[in-house]
């Protein structure tokens, strides 16, 4: 067991949902957590269901990392003292709410607590890293490493450096990111919305334009994606099935271009997601899965996602 141990040690700061994820994550290959919390009842809670959801994904089989269920739990503490749980890491995963005012507060805070070496990266899926970082000391270790939630199913982490980032904290904390079975990509400079946002809004801004045209019910929409395009896209990006889908891209180019041109010229403007078409959004959606049954929805989507990912992983 020992010999699976590091004595490199991970701060993780914030401790819901994101926060516990990414200590798994990071104690399932060895690292020593520390997970911070403004509230000492709230880091004792967080390590309560840090341990439960261990326990229970281990008996399902699905527990990630080399480590057992046990092992890893040993590897993680929390703290409510900032000063202690950025002391002496390697990494810090930041993980608080997305405000830019707490943001900028805190990282002010670690900026008086850091060392030269250590990585702080922001979870942040909202703020490039420059809003937060400019006027530290420290900038230059300053990235995000956006994850998708749930991060511990979804292994995409989206790396994000600010101006200022030194290239080798980026390269660094890609480093980690497979490390610890993540799937990482590195932008190359920072870009609002990074790029899961960015095409997750194009395809959101479609969707809702068919909705708002009456052309197809929200039900329809997400079968178009549940049974279409998302079975290939769960193995394939798009610009590789083009060039599947034809004798090679420049085939597709030859073939296509002028018709997705034509298409996309008829989609309109960007729409706000708010008024009497949000309204009918939501209680579509809430007929096919009622506030109360969210959880539970959850609990399924994650089950899925796992076994897709065991599935891939198998291929």
């Amino acid at each position: 067991m020992a010999s699976q141990m590091k004595k490199e040690k991970v701060a993780i700061i914030g401790s819901g949902l994101i926060g516990r994820s990414w200590a798994m994550l990071f104690a399932g290959v060895g690292y020593q957590v520390t997970i911070y919390d403004i509230i000492p009842d709230i880091v004792e809670k967080a390590l309560k269901e840090t341990k439960l959801e261990l326990d229970h994904i281990e008996k399902q089989g699905l527990l990630r990392g080399n480590l057992t269920a046990a092992q890893q739990f040993a590897c993680i503490s929390g703290t409510d003292k900032l000063k202690d749980a950025i002391t002496g890491a390697i990494y810090v995963q930041e993980c608080v709410p997305e405000r830019l005012d707490i943001k900028k507060k805190l990282y002010a805070e670690v900026d008086t607590l850091v060392g030269p070496n250590t990585i702080l990266a922001s979870s942040t899926s909202t703020f490039m890293p420059s809003l937060f970082s400019e006027d530290m000391k420290h900038r230059a270790q300053v990235l995000v490493a956006h994850p998708v939630n749930p991060p511990y199913y979804v292994p995409l982490v989206e790396i994000v450096p600010a101006p200022w980032t030194k290239p080798e904290y980026t390269t660094k904390a890609r480093e980690l990111m497979t490390e610890i079975g993540q799937k990482p990509v590195t932008l190359s400079r920072q870009i609002e919305g990074f790029a899961l946002n960015r095409i997750q809004y194009a395809i959101l801004n479609e969707t809702w334009r068919l909705v708002a045209d009456g052309i197809l019910s929200v039900k329809d929409i997400d079968v178009v994606m549940s049974e279409g395009l998302g079975m290939r896209y769960a193995f394939l990006g798009p610009l590789e099935t083009a060039h599947l889908n034809a004798e090679g891209m420049l085939n597709y180019c030859d073939r296509y271009c002028n018709t997705i041109y034509a298409v996309s010229q008829t989609m309109g403007p960007t729409p706000r997601m708010e008024g009497k078409v949000a309204e009918q959004v939501a209680k579509e959606l809430e007929e096919m899965v009622p506030i109360d049954k969210l959880p539970e929805r959850r609990a399924w989507r994650d089950a899925c996602l796992t076994k897709l990912a065991q599935l891939k992983k198998n291929i």
